[in-house]
């Protein structure tokens, strides 16, 4: 090239099986930081609460489960008060369904830019994930408040808290990889996640103790990643011994998931303008 000269970039669909370029995301880093910030800036504008329905969200929950299934039914918690046993759950809950159905649709939801001008596809399933982190902080107040209130200290199992919550972000990643790839295609994934949200809730030890389970059961529950990062972070939370048992299968499930998603984001990806 001439001294002088433009420097040209060549944009070229990737390989059906191409691996993700983390180069490239990091290089483009600004632009993921900025469009969480906006989404974070957006998700309150013109709220009277503001982020303070961070914490109004999950609490309305806790209310109405510890009625209905704490005082009403009578779920057993191994000895837990209930209050305290679906608080720890629901916040992380609450956090990856909604990162779930948001990264889901992430592709549709700004396709007016995805044909417009080039940068790594995989930000956009990415953006909902990072940017919910800060409801999840917040709501990490109320965790806070009732543990206080119930006079429990975590121990040194807190130290696992930081992997939970890696974890826990990893499932709507992958989730969202391979759900906002379908969704380009099939518009149906939109309809669909209002029921699959709720049919997880009830497949989480959310609202009862994984224990609650016929033992020849646990092996085939513990896959479902959703229920080791649960028990995980009431373990880590509650200073209770960590239950490997589930924490372990869970944790491939989500390894699997993520990379599964990846790879599928990856293959999906050379199509995404053409279809949308």
């Amino acid at each position: 090239m001439e001294r002088g000269a433009a420097a040209i970039t060549v944009i070229r669909p990737p390989a059906a099986f191409e691996a993700i370029d983390v180069g490239e995301l990091v290089r483009y880093r600004d632009l993921l930081y900025f469009l969480v910030w906006r989404d974070i800036k957006v998700l309150y504008a013109q709220t009277v609460l503001g982020f303070a329905w961070a914490i109004l969200n999950p609490l309305i929950q806790i209310a109405i489960f510890t009625v209905i299934f704490g005082r009403i039914a009578r779920i057993d918690t191994d000895g837990i008060p209930y209050i305290l046993f679906v608080t720890v759950a629901i916040v992380p809950w609450t956090y990856m369904s909604e990162a779930m159905t948001a990264s889901s649709q992430s592709l549709v939801t700004e396709q007016n830019m995805l044909g417009k001008v080039y940068f790594p596809r995989l930000i956009y399933p990415l953006t909902p994930v990072l940017a919910k982190l800060v409801d999840f902080v917040i709501a990490l107040l109320l965790v806070g408040g009732v543990l206080v209130y119930y006079g429990v200290s975590p121990g040194w199992n807190l130290l696992w808290l930081p992997v939970f919550v890696l974890w826990m972000a990893a499932i709507p990643a992958g989730v969202g990889l391979w759900l906002s790839a379908l969704a380009i295609r099939f518009r149906d994934v939109k309809f669909a996640m209002p029921f699959v949200i709720r049919m997880l809730l009830y497949t989480a030890p959310i609202l009862y103790s994984a224990s609650a389970l016929p033992e020849q059961y646990r092996l085939v529950y513990s896959l479902n990643p959703l229920v080791g990062v649960i028990e995980g972070m009431r373990a880590a939370l509650l200073g209770l011994p960590i239950p490997w048992e589930y924490v372990l299968p869970g944790a491939g499930t989500a390894l699997l998931l993520l990379i599964g998603g990846a790879v599928y984001f990856r293959k999906m990806e050379r199509v995404f303008v053409d279809v949308i």
